[in-house]
């Protein structure tokens, strides 16, 4: 690059000084910004390594690169963009753009633990300039790739929390916030963040440029009048704009710091690789964001004063890949405008069409074409010309604005294309309104001061006029216009850029022969009976319902439950459209099993584990992995759980399920797993030892207080065989005195449960509340505590009928109306297992046909039938044995036969008097009186 001189733009620093002058009566107000913007356009232009300014996603910057890379063919591409991410952006040749490069981290180590997990995404479209400097640098022989920006790690370590993704703006913000789910909450890094941080300025902008957005003043302003520039003057303008937005920023400390840092750090890193590997700086390009490009720090230029130390990164280990993008994810993550990134691939093929420039492609790039004619007419690379450092600026900037002439045709198609897509979505449109967006279109440039509308006038024109006052569809007309300029394009990551857990996921779901990169939902039919091998594919898709979101993998037809297996099962699957969820699992292991049990263990052993959550990892691991070895360390971790619970809270899903984990055992085990034999131990001695306190307070509902009574019901049998002493209920449950109404009536269903309460006592007591004038207002909240009774004391259900129909024959209906959203609630509530007991019982006491109701009598009211003398049995008469034996001896000697048993049968003898034993064995009868015979 040729020496410059020191009057370069000596002429207009003449000019701002005078109009700094002019505007703020004295030199010195607006001196220091203007001629300070001039001096760092002025430094940039002087550095021997050639900075390239450039904007995220701009056409003109792409248009720009593309040009400047066949011009100047450098040796060495300096590009912003996170150093750690190389290694991976040779895979994006086996993608379909856009898609964004990802590193991620599920575990950290030296950040906080909420922060997890940390995800940092850099989106790619082909309308970039960092994609024509990736692709010209990854496919030309002798060409150099060096990432210079801050590694993932430095990111996270450089700033005070997560950023939240932006809000999505413009009208369709539903739709932007659905596609964002692409990027999830992942933290965007991006080349050339070009916006004004002073909101005073970007407000001034809009108004004066008589734009509704940011997006739409860029492209009015800088896109157009950039998409002819020469280089130098491309260059020199970027460099003003990012100078202007750099010295008018308000100067937020942190976020000033960590900008300064990050050019201290990528001028680090270019001297040092500058200095090992003896590069000419003339033979190497600097790609980077404007505001980057104006720097002031003292590293800047290779031959920088300053030094800046690099920290070392913290252990956490990073996993790097590529997920796929779209436009309207890009514009949700960085705050663009709705549809700003479509109309900027639009513009992005509209400019190589008219230019004829011809960009660079990765080669074998999914989604691209590129003729042969194409190919075939582009010249051969030659030395690119001495920079030319003349002012560019002056001339630029007094130069008059270039007034296209109106495009008329392409104005017209657009105006017939969006009456047809309206048509389609349900809209009233017609050629009148075709005619009407074309003149209202050209009507609202005019008022705006353009002579040709852009993409926003025509798409206010559309809204205006056919929109109207409705929209009939699910697309509003804004949206029409967005995918009839290009779209929400959505990019897709190839097969062979998956990590090995996606590629093995689509290997395994081969038999289904499914599309299964294809975005949309696909209908997969699982038949078992006739295909064995698909057994494989249904416990695939059942690991990725758990594991994937909602629409991922969704069971249509079939269910998994334990000890099942269906013979049939339909889904529908959305891999495809679920693509980063899936790659995502690919940062966790390399096996859907392995991040499978990797989350089973992470729920079990959390901070928030409850005992409930761990069996459920247990029931989850059983039906899922069908492995008993996880399951049982996970069921030691629920019984460890369990032990230091002291709430109820979760008892009603712990019935739930250790009832299902013990019927499963016993079914499908020869004997029970020696955790759930001391889960029920500590589990029965737990709840007893809780049950006075939860009946005592008013935080324990009445359906925790039944689901603690129905675990020690349903379990008292095996905690019995087990070791445990009965008396221990006994004594909790005489220990229990609620207060409660409901928890009254569920405390004497238990006693009537351990015989302690009769029901002719618990009618008695019914019949006392109802004859109570006090009590008759509570009495549905004892019904209420009857009704849970029936998880601990399903017997009861006849005297819950009797109970029910006396409220409703005897409540008068100021009592009774309010009750009844209760008792629905109550029965939704546990109607699984209550509602059919009762209506089960109520079949059974209540007559099946409507003629019979009047005559009918409830059984709790018909008095009971008198008994009749039955004949006096002398036990002496008393035939001994099986009758049917003595009668019918045939049957029993063809049994003994086929046992190989033989004998004759004996005659029947009188029966002995008193109890055989006694006669034979005397002694201990005798030693039995002497020992209670002692004083």
């Amino acid at each position: 690059m040729n020496a410059v001189t020191e009057g370069t733009f000596a002429a207009l620093r003449g000019q701002l000084q005078e109009a700094a002058a002019a505007l703020a009566d004295g030199p010195d107000a607006l001196e220091g910004i203007l001629l300070g913007i001039v001096d760092d356009v002025d430094r940039a232009v002087r550095e021997p390594l050639e900075i390239f300014p450039v904007c995220h996603h701009s056409p003109a910057s792409a248009l720009a690169m593309a040009r400047r890379l066949r011009e100047k063919q450098p040796k060495v591409v300096y590009l912003e963009l996170c150093e750690d991410m190389a290694p991976i952006l040779t895979e994006l040749r086996n993608c379909r753009l856009p898609v964004a490069v990802q590193a991620f981290a599920t575990e950290v180590d030296g950040f906080p633990a909420e922060w997890a997990p940390l995800s940092v995404v850099a989106p790619i479209t082909e309308a970039s300039a960092e994609y024509q400097a990736l692709a010209y640098a990854l496919d030309t022989p002798g060409v150099e790739l060096v990432l210079v920006d801050r590694s993932c790690d430095h990111v996270f370590e450089w700033q005070e929390k997560p950023a939240d993704p932006a809000e999505p703006v413009g009208p369709d913000a539903p739709v932007a916030q659905e596609e964002a789910a692409l990027h999830g909450d992942a933290v965007g890094v991006e080349i050339g963040d070009l916006r004004p941080r002073f909101a005073e300025l970007e407000e001034h902008l809009l108004r004066h440029g008589r734009v509704r957005h940011w997006s739409e003043w860029w492209h009015q302003y800088v896109e157009l009048p950039l998409a002819d520039a020469d280089h130098d003057t491309y260059r020199q303008v970027m460099l003003l704009i990012g100078s202007l937005f750099r010295r008018l920023a308000p100067g937020d400390p942190h976020r000033v710091r960590v900008d300064e840092d990050r050019e201290r750090y990528m001028w680090t890193r270019m001297r040092a690789h500058l200095a090992e590997t003896g590069t000419d700086p003339a033979d190497a390009l600097y790609v980077c964001g404007a505001f980057h490009a104006a720097s002031r720090v003292e590293e800047f230029g290779v031959h920088g004063a300053g030094t800046f130390e690099i920290t070392p990164p913290s252990a956490t280990k990073w996993q790097y890949g590529l997920i796929p993008s779209s436009h309207a994810a890009i514009e949700a993550q960085f705050g663009l405008a709705a549809g700003s990134v479509s109309i900027a691939a639009s513009e992005w093929a509209k400019n190589l069409r008219r230019t004829r420039v011809t960009p660079y492609r990765l080669a074998g790039q999914a989604g691209t074409r590129t003729s042969k004619k194409a190919a075939k007419a582009v010249p051969a690379a030659v030395p690119a010309p001495p920079l030319d450092a003349s002012d560019k600026l002056t001339g630029f900037l007094r130069r008059p604005p270039v007034l296209d002439r109106l495009d008329e045709a392409e104005l017209l198609g657009w105006s017939v294309e969006i009456v047809r897509a309206a048509r389609r979505n349900g809209y009233l449109a017609s050629t009148a309104d075709a005619i009407a967006v074309f003149e209202t279109s050209i009507l609202l440039a005019g008022l705006r001061e353009r002579a040709k509308p852009t993409p926003y006038d025509f798409q206010d024109a559309a809204v205006t006029c056919i929109e109207k006052d409705s929209v009939p569809g699910r697309r509003d007309v804004r949206r029409l216009v967005e995918i009839m300029l290009g779209g929400d394009r959505v990019g897709q990551v190839g097969y062979d850029a998956l990590p090995p857990l996606a590629r093995d996921v689509h290997d395994r779901l081969a038999p289904l022969n499914l599309k299964l990169q294809q975005r949309g939902v696909q209908r997969a039919l699982l038949d078992m009976a006739s295909r064995p091998e698909l057994e494989q594919c249904s416990d695939v898709l059942w690991m990725l319902r758990y594991l994937l979101p909602h629409g991922a993998a969704r069971p249509i037809m079939g269910e998994r439950r334990l000890g099942e297996r269906p013979i049939q099962e339909s889904w529908d699957l959305a891999l495809g459209t679920h693509q980063r969820a899936l790659i995502e699992l690919g940062y966790e292991g390399v096996s859907i099993e392995q991040v499978l049990e990797q989350r089973l263990r992470r729920t079990a052993y959390g901070p928030q584990a409850t005992t409930a959550t761990v069996l459920q990892a247990v029931e989850d691991a059983t039906l899922y992995l069908r492995s008993r070895r996880l399951a049982d360390e996970l069921g030691r971790r629920a019984l460890e759980v369990l032990a230091t619970e002291r709430s109820v809270d979760g008892a009603p899903e712990v019935l739930r399920r250790v009832r299902g984990l013990l019927a499963y055992y016993r079914t499908s085990e020869p004997a029970l797993p020696a955790w759930i034999e001391s889960f029920v131990t500590t589990g029965y001695a737990h709840y007893c030892t809780l049950l006075p306190t939860a009946f005592a307070d008013d935080d324990a509902s009445v359906r925790q207080v039944a689901a603690m009574l129905g675990f020690l019901f349903s379990m008292e049998g095996l905690a019995l065989s087990l070791g445990c002493d009965r008396n221990q209920l006994e004594l909790a449950v005489a220990q229990s005195h609620p207060e409660d109404p409901a928890k009254t009536a569920l405390l004497w269903a238990a006693r009537t449960q351990l015989g302690r309460l009769t029901r002719a006592d618990l009618r008695a007591r019914c019949a006392e509340l109802l004859g109570n004038p006090l009590v008759v207002p509570a009495y549905p909240r004892y019904l209420s505590g009857f009704l849970h009774a029936l998880e601990p004391v399903p017997g009861l259900a006849d005297f819950v009928v009797e109970a029910v129909s006396h409220a409703f024959a005897q409540l008068p209906d100021p009592v009774l109306l309010p009750w009844l959203p209760t008792l629905i609630t109550t029965l939704r509530g546990s109607g699984a297992d209550l509602a059919p007991l009762l209506i089960r019982e109520a079949g059974r006491v209540f007559p099946g046909r409507l003629a019979d109701l009047d005559a009918w009598t409830p059984p709790w009211r018909a008095e009971p039938a008198s008994a009749a003398p039955r004949p006096a049995r002398d036990r002496a008469s008393a035939p001994r044995g099986p009758a049917l034996l003595a009668a019918h001896p045939a049957t029993c000697d063809a049994v003994a036969d086929l046992l190989g048993c033989t004998g004759t049968w004996q005659s029947a003898e009188p029966a002995p008097a008193g109890a055989a034993l006694l006669a034979r064995h005397p002694d201990t009868a005798e030693a039995l009186k002497a020992l209670l015979a002692t004083p």
